[in-house]
């Protein structure tokens, strides 16, 4: 049992953790002090509208029923396209139950009826589940389908078409204020349960769910546990909505289990905004006023609001709340920020810890990690073939091997991403092999991934919070105050220092650089305490200090925490390694020190190749020509949110010139890049494309215009074969624009996707799917490449490759290159742009920074 570390007095954490919490307390009464307002004024408002009490009672109810349904849409994100089928059955059971079991009560009809809705909630829910994204939706719309056939069909206990009335309330309550005044209670309760619901533990990992539910379970959430529990909280929510609403009107009948209204529950939601606690709410109020007047002229009312509807999803998805937010903008004070990397405070990490140390139960003489004979297929590609792995106590074990060699399928077998074919795997000599990913994780394996893999749209705080809650015994606490746990708060503050995000916390994942990112991934994995430590090529992306010292961090945690480690960077790697395992085609091909592996004439054969200095030393002739250039960035501001990420940028590239942006992580480049390109729009400056303004364009219009973007990470249509991928490049980029490429002339260049011509891409290695990235970029008619990191991650083979193919294409197309291989980078460029903090602070020919080593330690900072 892993008892979690206390917090002591004199923890910094309480501290710097006590505004959040303050924060979400204030925010807690606001909502709430909010509903209860809203609640009081609402009837006095209708009735100056000429609506009644009933009416009244009609918003406060279908407040409830989509503040229940949002549980699901907003915060856990599996969209329920049949929730008004928990409306109806709880209003159909609570009527059923009073006539035939309880004549004139309320009381026991509405709570057997929340007991109908909650066990048919589980039932139902196990079962849909078991499916995601569209298949989930269509399996509750499905239900609704069914349930309404039989609602409607059965009429000795339903009334068939035409329901039945004779519903009846407490005398008491035959004053429609008096059963409004319940109504409201009842609400004020579900938004005050609510509340403390989604600031739980629970709340925070549905959230999680929503942005990554494949990270969550590889921190050690059992996801369908907690999916089924927002399934069944969501449907008993929208059922007592459905009591409260078969009391009001006194009948019941068979119209709220129709798909129609399901689609109107949850046009609600959207409409109000899903991603606010409230929103669904104002939602429903807009919805019952739409109703009331407009269904007055038109008895096709439904028809405009579905329409409204259409436009709210086009044209603002953040529904009501984000109109009223727009329009309040003006009149806000503005802040200007820093990118979120520069926040950071860096500093010494130390050894590990010890509360992130799972020391191990009993003490042996054999591996703590062993996979022995694994093996995993994929079609007809055999991608690991009978691999034996040990890796030892408190040491690092480096995992090399070509690009498409089996490393990274080998850690998924590992980490139960998939299960293996053959084989066994063990973890200080218990089987884990096939177990899903959070018993893995439980049972102490933690793991980082090749790309990173994050809660994009959390903070830093919330994702290292997350990982670190995940080994808590107040996991599943549905009520508990998640920022209110001091071991928690502790343990986050702690593992944010020793990372070096420290500082950060606020910044939006997904807003990191990349190397900022690896750190977080690197975060999330030893929060879940491991026994084991698999990091896949956490280097990754990384700039030269930053290697280093994220480097020299693995090599200290592996005093402590034994690391598998699989990275392309082989100087490293020997240097840090105690033992390596070298994998080539799915097989092991040599298993022991370092020196074995450096030594032996397969290894070079296979993976090493000429090697970078020896590419990097060969003289590359310039093709750049013309006197005016095609690209010019004149004076680039680019904003994320509030960070302002560029300064005054300024560069040009002319025809045929590869031109390099180098910097640490965090400098704007790959910003740049996809300012050029449009992602990111420019807040002000220019952008021009020979002659012709792209700046402000959208992103396709620009790619139009002849520019190709090869970004990080590849971003590939997985399930896609090579063919369509490079088919899709080329369907809307036949413009004129540029040097035409068609299947034949980007083979010329990569040789190599012949072969993989019908292969699926997400089964191609990491080298090979970065061809088909930069193939892509090049379909259609192309006459400008931006590359970011298109070395990342490659093998000294595979690297050399494209680096020669990007030389010959240096005859074809210019090219600007964001690469933190430097060598690599200034061989191959003709100029380099060096950036700090968003702006320039060098520029000029690559061949002074690769001839004069004290320039280049001056401009990029080595």
């Amino acid at each position: 049992m892993n008892k979690p570390t206390p917090a002591t007095p004199e923890t910094p954490v309480a501290a710097s953790e006590a505004p959040l919490v303050v924060r979400q307390g204030r925010g807690a009464l606001r909502d709430l002090a909010v509903a209860a307002a809203a609640l009081l004024v609402l009837p006095f408002a209708l009735d100056a509208l000429g609506l009644t009490l009933k009416t009244s009672a009609d918003v406060a109810i279908m407040a409830v029923a989509v503040m229940g349904l949002n549980i699901l849409v907003g915060h856990t994100g599996l969209v329920s396209f049949g929730h008004g089928a928990w409306f109806g059955v709880g209003a159909y059971a609570a009527a059923i139950i009073q006539r035939h079991l309880f004549p004139g009560d309320m009381l026991l009809p509405a709570l057997g009826a929340l007991l109908v809705v909650g066990g048919s909630a589980l039932a139902a829910g196990a079962l849909i589940l078991r499916r995601r994204g569209v298949y989930f939706s269509l399996l509750t719309l499905a239900l609704t389908a069914m349930l309404y056939a039989v609602a409607f069909r059965w009429t000795a206990l339903t009334g068939g078409e035409n329901g039945f009335g004779g519903v009846t309330r407490w005398a008491v309550l035959d004053d429609p204020r008096l059963y409004y005044a319940l109504v409201a209670v009842v609400a004020f309760g579900v938004v005050w349960a609510l509340r403390r619901f989604h600031a739980s533990p629970v709340g925070t990992v549905l959230v999680a769910i929503r942005e990554n539910e494949q990270r969550a379970r590889f921190v050690g959430y059992d996801t369908d546990r907690y999916k089924l529990l927002a399934f069944v909280a969501s449907a008993t929510v929208t059922g007592l909505a459905g009591v409260l609403a078969v009391f009001n009107h006194r009948f019941a009948s068979a119209d709220p289990i129709s798909i129609a209204f399901s689609g109107e529950l949850l046009a609600m939601v959207v409409i109000g905004g899903m991603r606010s606690f409230l929103g669904p709410a104002l939602g429903a109020l807009f919805y019952v006023l739409f109703r009331e007047f407009l269904s007055m002229w038109t008895e096709n009312w439904l028809l405009v609001f579905g329409l409204l509807f259409v436009g709210f999803i086009v044209f603002s998805p953040t529904g009501l709340v984000g109109v009223a937010g727009r329009l309040l903008a003006p009149f806000r004070k503005k802040t200007e920020e820093a990118a979120a990397m520069s926040a950071r405070r860096a500093g010494e990490s130390g050894r590990v810890p010890e509360r992130f140390i799972r020391r191990p139960e009993t003490t042996g003489d054999g591996p703590v990690l062993a996979a022995e004979g694994i093996s995993k297929s994929f079609g007809g590609i055999r991608a690991v073939r009978g691999a034996d792995i040990r890796v030892s106590d408190r040491t690092l074990h480096a995992l090399i091997g070509p690009n498409g060699a089996g490393k990274t399928t080998a850690f998924n077998l590992i980490s139960g991403m998939f299960e293996p074919d053959a084989g066994r795997i063990t973890l200080d000599g218990r089987s884990i092999a096939g177990l899903e990913p959070h018993a893995v994780t439980e049972a102490g394996l933690g793991r980082s991934f090749q790309i990173t893999n994050l809660f994009g749209g959390l903070s830093v705080e919330e994702n290292i919070r997350l990982a670190v809650q995940a080994r808590h015994p107040a996991r599943f606490h549905p009520f508990r105050d998640a920022r209110a746990i001091p071991e928690i708060n502790a343990d986050t503050a702690e593992l944010l220092r020793w990372t070096g995000l420290a500082g950060a916390e606020r910044a939006e994942a997904a807003s990191l650089s990349y190397g900022g990112q690896r750190l977080l991934d690197m975060g999330l994995a030893l929060a879940t305490r491991p026994r084991v430590l698999l990091l896949d090529e956490p280097l990754a992306g990384l700039a030269a200090a930053e290697r280093e010292r994220v480097g020299n961090l693995v090599k200290t945690l592996s005093a402590d925490i034994p690391v598998l480690l699989v990275e392309h960077d082989i100087d490293r790697v020997f240097r840090l390694a105690d033992r390596v395992t070298v994998m080539a085609d799915g097989e092991v091909l040599v298993d022991g020190t370092v020196e074995d592996a450096r030594t032996d004439e397969k290894v070079q054969a296979v993976y090493l190749g000429s090697g970078a200095t020896a590419v990097a030393a060969k003289p590359r002739p310039s093709a750049a020509h013309g006197d005016s250039p095609l690209l010019r960035v004149e004076e680039v501001h680019t904003f994320y949110g509030k960070s302002h990420i560029l300064n005054g940028i300024s560069l040009t590239a002319r025809e045929g010139e590869i031109v390099a942006l180098l910097g640490r992580n965090g400098a704007g480049k790959s910003t740049l890049l996809k300012t050029i390109i449009g992602i990111a729009p420019p807040a002000s400056g220019r952008i021009s494309l020979a002659d012709d303004v792209i700046s402000g364009l959208p992103s396709d219009a620009v790619s139009r215009r002849g520019v190709g973007y090869v970004p990080q990470g590849r971003s590939l249509f997985a399930g896609m074969t090579v063919a369509e991928n490079l088919a899709l490049g080329r369907l809307k980029r036949i413009t004129g624009a540029g040097r035409h490429w068609e299947e034949e002339k980007v083979l010329e260049f990569f040789p190599r996707l012949k072969q993989r011509w019908t292969t699926a891409a997400d089964n191609l290695s990491g080298g090979e799917q970065q061809m088909v990235a930069v193939a892509r970029a090049l379909s259609g008619d192309t006459r400008l490449l931006l590359l970011d990191e298109p070395f990342e991650g490659l093998s000294p083979a595979v690297t050399e490759e494209l680096f020669e193919a990007f030389d010959k294409l240096r005859q074809e197309v210019s090219i600007v290159i964001v690469d933190h291989h430097l060598d690599l980078a200034l061989a191959l460029s003709d100029s380099t742009v060096a950036l700090e903090r968003g702006a320039v602070t060098w520029s000029g020919p690559s061949r002074s920074l690769r001839e004069d080593g004290e320039l280049r330690r001056k401009v990029l900072w080595l």
